[in-house]
């Protein structure tokens, strides 16, 4: 704070100093001001730190609250991994489904740190397998060190998710409600499945992205793909999303969307190895269920998977986001012309390519629960529609979308693969970066995200005026903290 705000006028609540308001048409010199031995004698009965300049920190009594809430929030996060740790019978309960191959896999790679892939025999990339390889080359614990692995992993995604710096406990509380209200988190979090590694890798590179270190960005999504094939989507989405922001302009800053571009291609280097889209031992493993016809053509697509993952995401993200956070634009967008041509648009895919009304997952199980098909597929198209409406603006999050629905063209039914995006959208989501259209970087990652702040964060993205009914003066303090990093 310069010496020309610490003479306009001050807080009587916390004696820090503001600059006066545009709007309220008092002269500066007409307003009552605090001399600075009575502005820092108020600091100090309040508790609060003097630096040898005079200065203190943006601390009110508000802020040591939340910083004592932001704590409980943290004990309450490791009391509901603790409570899943035990009812989890410790991670040591019996080998359930596709952990019996998933194990077995990863024991080829316990006899040594150096993997030898010539035998592996899964539909998807190795890393996971050879990280679970690697710990009980390291501990002898047996498949408990590879669950461990992912309930820790999956306790981290939820701390980076639910406590970004400055921002208030209460929307926090939200969106790890929001998050844990997913089925597949937690079960798969204690389950040694591939899902978690995958997912923590690709909430690493958009946790690097926004902080604009693109290299690291890059590398974590080169560890996503090599956890999952189709967590090439997120790379895929991010360079779309600079490029296309950058359309009037030109790619002014190169390695946003060329790093993307370099990790996305690390897919080739697999496919190579592979010698075609899996691997051919995956083809003669005996303990793998069929492999679905459209992995096994280059050219083959099936639309309607696409269209059940859309599905998917109105169920497990539309849905909690418009109950926990009120999101009453969603249904008030349903109303407009432009849902208008995706309520037709998404109706003649509906025709041309229906999803399946039975796939793995709960979606389905719940459709069951209807009396008969018409019921269920007008279910069916609404949460698709939901999802549709609520990410028809062109930016990072309608990218993300669009790229894992192409990518889930090539995938088996499977609401558990919707997992990664959701956790990319909380984390957007909590750190009020989900709509913002156009390019992140240091200076346009927002806070504001709660309903009335929508405005003002997605001008400061674009780079224009807020509308005339949206703007406010802020202090300095608040204007700082809106563009601060999470």
């Amino acid at each position: 704070m310069d010496r020309r705000h610490e003479l306009e006028g001050a807080s009587p609540e916390s004696g820090l100093v503001y600059p006066p308001s545009r709007r309220s048409g008092v002269p500066v010199s007409n307003r009552p001001r605090t001399h600075p031995v009575k502005q820092l004698l108020n600091r100090q009965k309040m508790g609060l730190s003097v630096n040898l300049h005079g200065h203190t920190p943006f601390m009110t009594p508000q802020d040591l609250s939340e910083s004592r809430l932001s704590k409980a929030l943290f004990l309450a996060i490791l009391l509901v991994y603790v409570v899943s740790f035990f009812f989890s019978q410790r991670l040591t309960f019996p080998l359930i489904w596709d952990e019996q191959h998933y194990w077995k896999t990863s024991l080829l790679f316990s006899q040594s740190l150096i993997p030898d892939l010539r035998n592996y025999g899964e539909l998807s990339t190795p890393l996971p397998f050879i990280m679970f390889g690697a710990l009980e080359y390291f501990f002898k614990w047996g498949i408990f060190s590879g669950r461990l692995l992912n309930l820790v992993l999956s306790f981290v995604m939820t701390c980076l998710i639910c406590l970004p710096a400055r921002k208030t406990v209460r929307h926090s509380i939200l969106v790890g409600c929001a998050l844990l209200s997913c089925p597949y988190y937690l079960w798969l979090s204690s389950h040694l499945y591939t899902d978690i590694i995958a997912s923590f890798f690709v909430l690493l590179g958009f946790w690097f992205y926004i902080r604009s270190q693109n290299i690291l960005s890059g590398l974590s999504f080169v560890l996503a793909i090599a956890s999952r094939q189709y967590m090439l989507a997120f790379p895929l989405a991010i360079a779309a999303f600079e490029l296309f922001s950058a359309r009037r302009t030109g790619p002014q800053v190169r390695i946003r969307w060329l790093a993307q571009l370099v990790a996305s291609l690390s897919i080739v280097g697999w496919f190579l190895l592979f010698k075609g889209l899996i691997p051919q031992m995956a083809l003669r493993n005996p303990n793998l269920p069929d492999v679905p016809t459209v992995q096994l053509n280059w050219w083959s697509l099936q639309p309607n998977n696409g269209l059940y993952f859309l599905t998917c995401v109105g169920l497990y993200f539309v849905i909690p986001e418009l109950i926990l956070f009120r999101r009453k634009t969603v249904l008030k967008d349903l109303l407009t012309r432009k849902s208008g041509f995706l309520i037709l648009g998404l109706a003649l895919l509906f025709v041309l390519f229906p999803p399946p009304l039975e796939a793995h997952g709960l979606l389905t199980k719940m459709l069951r629960l209807l009396p008969n098909d018409l019921f269920k597929i007008a279910s069916v198209y609404f949460l698709a529609l939901l999802a549709c409406v609520r990410f028809s603006r062109i930016n990072l999050a309608f990218w993300a979308l669009l790229m894992n629905c192409g990518l889930m063209m090539k995938a088996h039914q499977w609401d558990k693969y919707v997992l990664p995006l959701l956790v990319t959208f909380w984390y957007l989501k909590s750190v009020g970066a989900l709509d913002v259209v156009r390019g992140l970087s240091k200076a346009t990652v927002f806070e504001g995200d709660e309903p009335g702040h929508d405005a003002l964060a997605l001008a400061g993205s674009i780079g224009d005026e807020p509308p005339e009914d949206k703007k406010e003066d802020r202090g300095p303090a608040e204007r700082t903290s809106a563009f601060q990093l999470a």
